[in-house]
């Protein structure tokens, strides 16, 4: 089985609240239509295999940065903003959690008769990779969420999950078409979950005898397993600590958004009147859209555009959200209308944030960056899941910007 990383996802409870939920599909609806035009819809279900990707985009949009719940949330902003734009857009989403996944069939063939794709295929590659994730797969996880998303060509990417509720994890499963040779053979673009060590996996090229009748199961050892991947703890404790956070990566965005230096060329990209809280956070959406796969290998950055609905890393900013979606959606109507490259801005946005990280060295103090976020929270009309956020008893950073970087940089 070919994987490209694992992933703790502690199981939490709790549901998005409707402010969160209609932001959520908005920013997810600019970010496809963006990567849409600019790469075509294949780029899309190859982001969404990819689930150090996946995880980022979760965070970027609000969610909590290491939970479950970020699959589920993710794929129903997704479904509820793509769906309605499906034939100007090229792609589909079918399914969900718990009775929605079971319709999935049901979807895919209606919609393959108003498209004229193969229905029969596209439903049997959705049971089958249901199948085998929950079957041949003996992981100790429960498939609970299926989504199935398909492009106008056919293409297609599938995102489920299971669950242990003895272990208190979830596992969650990434298919791409053009990868999967066989559903029987290493079919797998990614499978996300804590190494739990030996497996009964009968859809490895390896157990090719096995499922011919011989009766005896056959697993990697564990060490090779972690030689093979890459590996994202998502740890269990709630909060965000400096080691989850590529704290160069983060000063270089923090460095944009508020060094006098590098704000007349931000200016230049952007609306004029955006304030340095909202750059902040449409530096790291214009990486989501725009950055290298090797650039997501701390997801829990991605928060610190717009925090999180349990206040991790801080309350979500209602006022900056609001002014990002609107930077981005105006960026989209403006290239729609004209057909020019509008949204050039978010493109040379996430270049300048590399360049930053070439020739400076701005490395953020992670907990300062949290302490000056849960400060003016208020300012930023902060809010969480239980409701809007006063002023933080947090301990206050000097007022000067540079106190967001470690001493000495």
């Amino acid at each position: 089985m070919r994987r490209s990383g694992t992933a703790d996802l502690p199981l939490h409870g709790g549901r998005v609240p409707p402010w969160l939920a209609t932001r959520m599909a908005e920013l997810g609806r600019a970010i496809v239509t963006v990567l849409v035009d600019t790469r075509g819809p294949s780029e899309v279900l190859t982001r969404l295999s990819d689930p150090f990707w996946f995880q980022a985009l979760g965070c970027v949009m609000g969610m909590d940065w290491h939970s479950s719940g970020i699959t589920t949330s993710v794929m129903g902003a997704l479904k509820k903003a793509i769906n309605p734009l499906a034939a100007d857009l090229g792609l589909y989403v079918c399914g969900g959690r718990g009775a929605h996944s079971r319709r999935t069939p049901d979807e895919l063939l209606r919609h393959a008769d108003r498209t004229g794709l193969d229905g029969n295929s596209l439903v049997h590659a959705s049971r089958l990779s249901a199948k085998v994730d929950n079957t041949c797969v003996q992981d100790g996880f429960s498939l609970y969420l299926h989504s199935f998303v398909v492009s106008r060509e056919g293409e297609w990417a599938v995102i489920q999950q299971g669950m242990s509720d003895a272990r208190g994890m979830a596992r969650r499963y990434h298919w791409h078409s053009p990868t999967v040779r066989s559903f029987v053979d290493d079919p797998h673009s990614a499978i996300v979950g804590q190494n739990r060590g030996e497996i009964l996996n009968l859809s490895d090229t390896r157990a090719e005898e096995n499922r011919k009748g011989i009766v005896e199961f056959l697993a990697q050892h564990p060490d090779r397993q972690l030689r093979e991947m890459r590996h994202l703890a998502m740890d269990r404790p709630h909060q965000i600590q400096p080691r989850h956070v590529e704290s160069k990566r983060l000063g270089a965005v923090l460095a944009l958004a508020y060094e006098k230096q590098f704000r007349s060329f931000v200016d230049a990209l952007l609306l004029p009147g955006v304030g340095p809280r909202t750059i902040q956070s449409l530096a790291l959406v214009s990486e989501v859209i725009f950055g290298a796969p090797g650039r997501f290998t701390d997801p829990a950055r991605f928060s610190f555009a717009h925090g999180g609905k349990d206040g991790t890393p801080f309350p979500v900013p209602l006022k900056v959200y609001d002014e990002s979606l609107a930077v981005l959606k105006q960026a989209v109507d403006r290239a729609r209308i004209d057909r020019s490259d509008k949204v050039r801005g978010l493109r040379r946005l996430e270049g300048l944030t590399r360049l930053v990280e070439g020739g400076y060295d701005p490395r953020a103090d992670v907990r300062k960056v949290i302490a000056h976020e849960w400060k003016h929270t208020h300012a930023y009309g902060g809010r969480t899941a239980g409701g809007a956020a006063g002023p933080s008893r947090v301990s206050r950073p000097a007022e000067n910007q540079l106190s967001l970087f470690d001493d000495g940089d």
